[in-house]
């Protein structure tokens, strides 16, 4: 009985040393990643504009011929699907000066996909957008802003910095001009990236957008020329 009781005094004590030394570990083991880039310095004011784009390509020329006017370069997501489908529209995206990021091949919900199932179709995009313009993106925007750390796992393993976004059009939901306006000025900060879709709405609010945005003293920027500070 004595050495009953001091057995189970040793595990009382010993078992939350080694629980907690195994907890540790794990820590100590697991992949330290890079949080997702949601905005830049706010000590300069500069904001950069991107658009995720997995449809709505009848809407991006007149968007590009607005940039081209305005002489603003924009950030461009675009999912390997969608480029396989319109690889010339990728191309004349890219010749415009515009910066070229992925999204990601088919826009998945990242958070349901393990790491290898993250980097598979990271890479898969990858693979597309490289084809078409001879050089790999280095800029990941995970669908739907998902950000677990199985996403942020694969991102950095295939070398890509990943972007969310700190104002969010939410172009796709309100399809109206004025709204995107008016949502996006009114949220407007030093360093912002502001999330967009190639919707109809979108394009006809950019010409109003970006004179707004230039109106308040904001220089329009890519994601990298704003995160390189």
């Amino acid at each position: 009985m004595r050495r009953k009781m001091l057995t189970i005094l040793l595990a009382a004590i010993c078992l939350p040393v080694v629980g907690g030394y195994l907890l540790a570990l794990n820590h100590a083991t697991r992949p330290v990643v890079q949080e997702p880039v949601c905005e830049g310095s706010r000590a300069s004011a500069r904001i950069a504009l991107t658009v995720n784009v997995d449809w709505g390509e009848e809407y991006l020329p007149l968007i590009l011929e607005t940039c081209a006017a305005k002489n603003v370069r924009l950030t461009f997501f675009i999912t390997g699907r969608w480029a396989e489908k319109f690889p010339d529209m990728v191309r004349r995206i890219s010749a415009a000066g515009h910066e070229v990021g992925s999204h990601g091949y088919a826009h998945p919900h990242p958070d349901h996909l393990s790491v290898d199932g993250n980097l598979r179709d990271i890479r898969r995009a990858e693979d597309v957008l490289t084809r078409i313009l001879g050089v790999r993106p280095r800029l990941y925007a995970p669908p739907y802003g998902e950000r677990g750390p199985a996403v942020l796992q694969a991102a950095e393993s295939a070398g890509y910095r990943t972007v969310l976004w700190s104002v969010d059009s939410v172009d796709w939901r309100h399809r109206d001009r004025a709204y995107i306006v008016r949502r996006v000025t009114g949220r407007a900060h030093n360093g912002a990236i502001v999330l967009m879709h190639p919707t109809e709405a979108t394009a006809a609010a950019m010409p109003e957008l970006i004179e707004s945005l230039k109106d308040k003293g904001y220089e329009l920027v890519t994601v990298s020329e704003l995160i390189a500070d």
